[in-house]
C-alpha cells in the first residue's frame, strides 16, 4: 500500500464530502428520522465507491469526447433538484409538520424502503455536485498520481466516504431531540430547500 497515495485520497475526498449538499441534507434527515438509514448509507457509500473507481480509473476522459451527454445529465439533475428543493420549502410551512415524539412516530406511516432507496439512488446518481466531486475531482486528481499508486489513492477516498456517511447517518440520531418541535422541521426543510434551489440555479449557466 502507497501510504503516500493513500493520503491524498483521503484528504481530497474529506475536503470536498464534508458539506451539507443535497445529498447529505437528504441522509442527515433521515438519519434524524431513523428510518431506513442503513440502506441509504450502504447505497451512498457503494454509489462513491463506484464513482471514484471509475474516476480514478480514467472514465474521467469521457467527458472530453461526450460533452452533450454530460449536459443532459446536467440538467436531468438539476431539474430533480429543482423538484426536491421545492417540496422541502412546501413541508417547511405545511402547518401540520410532523414532530418527533413518542405519540406521532406511534401514529405515523413508517416510510416505505422502496421510494427511500429509489430517492437515495436519484439523489446519488441525478446530483451534478456528486458528479463533480468524486468522479471529475477526485478522479482527475487520482489520474495524476503514479500508476501503481492510484490504487491506494482511490483507497484512501473511498475510507473517508465510508466514514463519513456512516458518521452521518447515525450521527444525526443524536439530534433526534431537537426535532421535537416542528419550528426545528420548518427550519431544517427550510434550510434544506433553500440550499438545494441555490445548488441548482447556480450551475445554470
Amino acid at each position: 500500500m502507497n501510504w503516500l497515495a493513500f493520503s491524498h485520497g483521503a484528504a481530497l475526498c474529506a475536503s470536498l464530502i464534508v458539506t451539507i449538499g443535497a445529498q447529505n441534507a437528504f441522509v442527515l434527515r433521515q438519519g434524524i428520522l431513523r428510518s431506513h438509514i442503513g440502506k441509504i448509507v450502504i447505497l451512498c457509500t457503494l454509489s462513491d465507491f463506484i464513482l471514484i473507481g471509475a474516476g480514478v480509473g480514467g472514465a474521467s476522459a469521457l467527458v472530453e469526447r461526450y460533452p452533450t451527454f454530460v449536459h443532459l445529465v446536467l440538467y436531468a439533475g438539476l431539474a430533480w433538484l429543482v423538484w426536491f428543493g421545492i417540496g422541502a420549502l412546501r413541508r417547511a410551512v405545511k402547518p401540520t409538520h410532523a414532530v418527533l415524539d413518542a405519540e406521532t412516530q406511534a401514529n405515523a406511516p413508517e416510510q416505505r424502503a422502496l421510494p427511500i432507496m429509489l430517492m437515495t439512488l436519484a439523489f446519488t446518481w441525478l446530483n451534478p455536485h456528486v458528479y463533480l466531486d468524486t468522479f471529475l475531482l477526485i478522479g482527475t486528481a487520482g489520474a495524476r498520481e503514479p500508476q501503481g499508486a492510484r490504487l491506494a489513492f482511490a483507497i484512501g477516498a473511498m475510507a473517508v466516504s465510508a466514514v463519513w456517511f456512516i458518521g452521518l447517518g447515525y450521527g444525526a440520531r443524536a439530534m433526534a431531540p431537537l426535532f421535537r418541535r416542528a419550528s426545528a422541521w420548518r427550519v431544517l426543510d427550510g434550510a434544506i430547500g433553500s440550499m438545494v434551489l441555490l445548488i441548482a440555479f447556480a450551475q445554470l449557466r
